[in-house]
C-alpha cells in the first residue's frame, strides 16, 4: 500500500492572529526547522507559508498566514484576505496571541471587540494559544485565560513559548484531538510546498528586515529573475531584484559603497546555501517601482492574488 494512502490522524490547520505574534516562529517550532522568514518587525508575513509535521502516527499541514489588521492599501487587504480565508478552509485554527504586550485600558474593550470580529468568522474547531508566556507574570496569566475564555468557545486554551518550544507537545496533543483521520496529503519527506525559487526570496526579504531599521523593508518586494542549477558544480545561480516604492528608499537599501545591499546579499546566500544543501552565486539589484504596493497587476506578479 502507498504511504500516502495509509490511515493516520491527518489535516490542514491554520495559524492565524495579530501581527508579530509569534506565528511564523511557532511553525518553525513544530516543524524543527525554519521554513517562515522571523523578524522583530510586524506584518512580516505576506502570504500563506505551509509547512508538514510528519510523524508515524500523523501528519499535521500547518499553514502560516499574514497578520490580521485593519488595512487599507490594496496589499495589506489582500494579506487580512488570506488570513481571513484560511481559517474557513482547514480542519482547525490556531488563534495566537501575544500576552507579553498588555492592551492599555482604555483600549481593551476596542481590541476585543476586534478579537471576537475576527474568531467569529471562524468555521473549524479552534485553540487560543497565548504565546511568550515566558515574559509573562505568572499571576496575570489566569485572568487572560478567563478573558478570552469568554469571547470565544474554545476547544481548548493553552499557554507556550514558542521561541523556546515549550509547550508544543501538549499543543500537538490537543490538535489530534480534533483532526480526522485520513490519508497523507504529502510525501514524508516534504516539509514544505513552496518552491526553492520562493524561499529564497523570502530569505532575502528577511534579511532587508534584519538589516534595515526604517520602512524601506515595507516597500521592499523581492523577485527571483534567474534560478539556474550546476549539477556538475554543485552550484545554485541566483539573480534577484529587490523592487522599492520610492528613489529616495535605494540610497538606504545600497549603503555607503554598497555595504548595506552586500551585507544582505551575503547573510541571505549563507541561509539560502543552508536550505539548498549546495553552494550559491547570489546576485542582488536594486529596481524602483512606483506605489508597486497598490499596483495589483504586480501584487498578481508577486502571487499574492
Amino acid at each position: 500500500m502507498n504511504l500516502l494512502d495509509t490511515p493516520v490522524k491527518s489535516g490542514m490547520v491554520a495559524i492565524v492572529g495579530p501581527p508579530n505574534a509569534g506565528k511564523s516562529t511557532l511553525m518553525n517550532a513544530l516543524l524543527g526547522q525554519k521554513i517562515s522568514i522571523v523578524t522583530p518587525k510586524p506584518q512580516t508575513t505576506r502570504n500563506r507559508i505551509l509547512g508538514v509535521v510528519n510523524d508515524p502516527a500523523y501528519q499535521i499541514v500547518l499553514i502560516d498566514t499574514p497578520g490580521l489588521h485593519k488595512a487599507d492599501q490594496p496589499l495589506n487587504r489582500e494579506m487580512v484576505r488570506i488570513a481571513l480565508e484560511s481559517m474557513t478552509e482547514v480542519d482547525a485554527v490556531l488563534f495566537l496571541l501575544d500576552v507579553s504586550n498588555s492592551v492599555p485600558e482604555k483600549l481593551k474593550e476596542e481590541k476585543e471587540k476586534e478579537l471576537s470580529e475576527y474568531m467569529g468568522q471562524m468555521r473549524a474547531p479552534a485553540l487560543l494559544v497565548l504565546n511568550k508566556v515566558d515574559l509573562l507574570d505568572k499571576q496575570k496569566l489566569l485572568p487572560l485565560i478567563r478573558m478570552y475564555s469568554g469571547i470565544y468557545p474554545f476547544k481548548a486554551v493553552l499557554p507556550l513559548s514558542a521561541l523556546h518550544a515549550d509547550g508544543t507537545d501538549r499543543l500537538i496533543a490537543e490538535i489530534l484531538e480534533i483532526l480526522p483521520t485520513g490519508p497523507r496529503y504529502y510525501p514524508e519527506d516534504s516539509p514544505t510546498d513552496a518552491t526553492e525559487r520562493f524561499l529564497a526570496s523570502e530569505i532575502i526579504r528577511e534579511k532587508i528586515f534584519l538589516k534595515i531599521g526604517q520602512e524601506v523593508p515595507y516597500s521592499a518586494a523581492v523577485l527571483i529573475e534567474s534560478f539556474k542549477e550546476d549539477p556538475e558544480k554543485d552550484m545554485v545561480t541566483i539573480h534577484a531584484a529587490i523592487v522599492l516604492e520610492r528613489t529616495s528608499q535605494k540610497g538606504i537599501l545600497i549603503g555607503k559603497d554598497g555595504r548595506t545591499l552586500k551585507s544582505i546579499g551575503a547573510a541571505a546566500r549563507k541561509d539560502i546555501e543552508v536550505m539548498l544543501e549546495r553552494k550559491v552565486m547570489l546576485k542582488l539589484w536594486v529596481k524602483v517601482k512606483k506605489n508597486w504596493s497598490q499596483d495589483e497587476r504586480f501584487l498578481k506578479e508577486l502571487g499574492y492574488f
